[in-house]
């Protein structure tokens, strides 16, 4: 059980809480399993660390709601916990009137993204995977495109953040050339290294507003960069994620796991079947983790083609390749 005291002073409490604190016993009814107490402009919670997680962020989204010169009403409440199209169409009520749902609704929220969109954990790996991350401080997430390891990963760390579990987020890829080479391509460093970074900006532009992203990483609260730059630093009080760390070598892994400082969460991705180095065997994330397999505190999430959220055409695409694979492997031994 944790505990939790939460303080609204951005926004008249009444506002956000609503005329005999309608608004907040609507959210409170959402967590059946949390205990909480309103006292003036301070809640106090008891319960699970994912449902005052899941609590902390929906009443966040209220509050910004509320700044934007929004009225809130109960239904600005209930839209926090709409379905979405991969899940089956519920009511409002029949959401509370199901332990079943709203254990499922509350756990898998990871958090409230730009334009009030809704970041959870859909599939089974994925919510694995968020279990993990509260268990253990170093997850390896494997597993083919479109699984959402990265996203996941970044949805947890976008939270983090907005809860001030962390002070900083560390985003970082190796610049390994996919049929191109740096030299050639136009503009100065920051040019060439941007289309590989792209996908980690993608990401959290969905969870945070431009403006206040392009804030956070003018001042450095957010940082994404090619994993060269992460030699010599320690890194605590951190949320850092190595993506596409199938590109790395055994030497580098070992470089950016050894950056871990106290306080910190790394989360590494990869994808064993699109290594984009000259020679695969080169590649030291299989490696890494049979050394590690035995260390406390080091989880591991094996996404397969069940977890592809992309169109469904991924999968099938996924499929395909993999039998190609299979079939040359098989010819070779």
């Amino acid at each position: 059980m944790a505990e939790k005291k939460i303080v609204v002073g951005d926004v008249d409490p009444v506002d956000v809480f609503g005329v005999n604190d309608k608004l907040i016993d609507r959210l409170r009814s959402f967590f059946p399993k949390m205990k909480s107490v309103v006292r003036g402009n301070v809640i106090l919670l008891k319960g699970g660390y994912k449902d005052i997680a899941n609590f902390e962020a929906s009443l966040k989204s209220m509050i910004d709601l509320r700044k934007s010169g929004r009225k809130l009403e109960i239904v600005d409440v209930d839209r926090l916990f709409e379905h979405d199209d991969y899940e089956s169409e519920l009511s409002a009520q029949e959401i509370l009137e199901g332990d079943s749902v709203q254990d499922m609704e509350n756990s898998d929220i990871i958090v409230f993204g730009t334009d009030g969109k809704i970041i959870k954990a859909r599939t089974r790996h994925q919510k694995k995977l968020v279990d993990d991350y509260y268990k253990d401080d170093l997850v390896f997430a494997l597993g083919p495109a479109g699984t959402g390891k990265t996203y996941t990963a970044i949805a947890l760390a976008a939270r983090a953040l907005k809860n001030r579990e962390v002070k900083k987020l560390v985003l970082t890829r190796p610049a390994v050339e996919a049929g191109e080479r740096l030299g050639f391509l136009p503009g100065d460093l920051k040019d060439k290294l941007d289309p590989y970074l792209q996908p980690l900006y993608d990401a959290l532009m969905d969870m945070i507003p431009h403006q206040k992203l392009k804030l956070l990483m003018e001042e450095g609260i957010i940082q994404i960069a090619p994993l060269a730059y992460m030699r010599g630093r320690t890194l605590e009080n951190s949320f850092v994620i190595l993506d596409e760390a199938q590109n790395t070598s055994l030497g580098q892994l070992k470089m950016f796991l050894t950056r871990m400082g106290n306080n910190s969460k790394f989360i590494v991705t990869g994808d064993m079947t699109q290594i984009d180095l000259p020679n695969k065997e080169d590649s030291g994330l299989v490696k890494a983790i049979g050394l590690l397999k035995h260390v406390r505190g080091i989880a591991q999430v094996n996404f397969t083609r069940e977890d592809i959220v992309r169109h469904p055409l991924v999968s099938k695409i996924v499929k395909a390749f993999d039998e190609r694979d299979k079939e040359e492997n098989e010819k070779n031994i």
